[in-house]
């Protein structure tokens, strides 16, 4: 699985190009091997947080970003569906609450950070704010922020000072324990055209639809922009992206769960050793639980 973490992962201070990667890259992999392989990768992650959780100096956070109908829920269930719910937990973000916009924009994003010993999953992100935001910078106007009082007022340094402090968030959390994987679920826009026809046709997907969707659809080239300076700025060796290929659903949950087992592994966590004392104890009420 090596291969795919390597693959796909962006180094950091690379530009990023995204018309240069293949959104219907699936390598060497076929469609008919990838249940069993998932299901492979699937037990194997489960055995790896049962160690997290045991460990319970490291967290995992996954963030996941993505342009509508990418599959970003579907990636998430599957990739996921074998890891204990009580180690894990998972956010999906939405446009601000009033009681959010009143503090800085990462305070949402900090009260749903993983404990240690957890996995947490955030379905979109910090990042919506320099995405989103860079798209409709009108929307930067409701964080009330000091000497800004009109879009004239967002320029290039802005967004230099905000990526500089996604990074130094990222940072700080590396730092206190936290283990960063960022995805980027690459689809195309034909594929996603194709994913919103079929919702729109089958009644049991209507309510996914969004005629917000369309409009969205209508600044494809702006989001690809801002997606792509995103990521080059705060591609780190500490809290690294992964664009992954999103025509192939089948294929995307494959890489997705490759790569996290390949985080997992690399920690090198193992289980508490007790104590002495406590290694006694234990021995302790071995003998008299067979003695009964």
């Amino acid at each position: 699985m090596q291969n795919i973490t390597n693959n796909f992962k962006i180094k950091s201070n690379k530009k990023v190009s995204l018309k240069d990667i293949d959104t219907s890259y699936t390598g060497d992999y076929k469609k008919e091997e990838a249940e069993d392989l998932l299901a492979d990768i699937i037990e194997k992650t489960e055995e790896l947080q049962n160690v997290l959780y045991a460990d319970g100096s490291r967290s995992l956070l996954i963030i996941f970003q993505a342009m509508d109908a990418a599959g970003k829920d579907g990636a998430i269930k599957h990739t996921l569906s074998g890891v204990n719910p009580q180690g894990c937990q998972v956010f999906s973000f939405k446009q601000p609450s009033a009681e959010e916009q009143k503090h800085d924009y990462l305070w949402r994003h900090s009260k749903a950070l993983p404990e240690g010993g957890r996995i947490g999953v955030h379905n979109r992100s910090h990042y919506e704010n320099v995405l989103v935001t860079r798209v409709h910078p009108e929307y930067i106007l409701k964080e009330n922020l000091p000497g800004i009082s009109s879009v004239k007022d967002i320029d290039k340094k802005f967004w230099k000072d905000r990526f500089e402090s996604i990074r130094h968030f990222e940072k700080h959390l590396v730092q206190n324990g936290t283990v960063i994987i960022k995805f980027f679920l690459h689809i195309s826009k034909k594929e996603q055209k194709e994913r919103f026809l079929k919702r729109i046709n089958d009644p049991s997907k209507n309510w996914k639809f969004s005629a917000a969707d369309i409009k969205e659809r209508e600044h494809w080239d702006d989001y690809m922009e801002a997606y792509e300076e995103a990521i080059s700025e705060t591609a780190t060796d500490e809290a690294p992206w992964y664009i992954i290929p999103a025509d192939k659903k089948w294929f995307t949950r494959v890489a997705i769960s490759s790569i996290i087992i390949d985080t997992l592994k690399s920690l090198d966590l193992k289980y508490p050793v007790l104590p002495d004392e406590e290694a006694s104890k234990l021995q302790e009420a071995k003998a008299q639980l067979e003695a009964e």
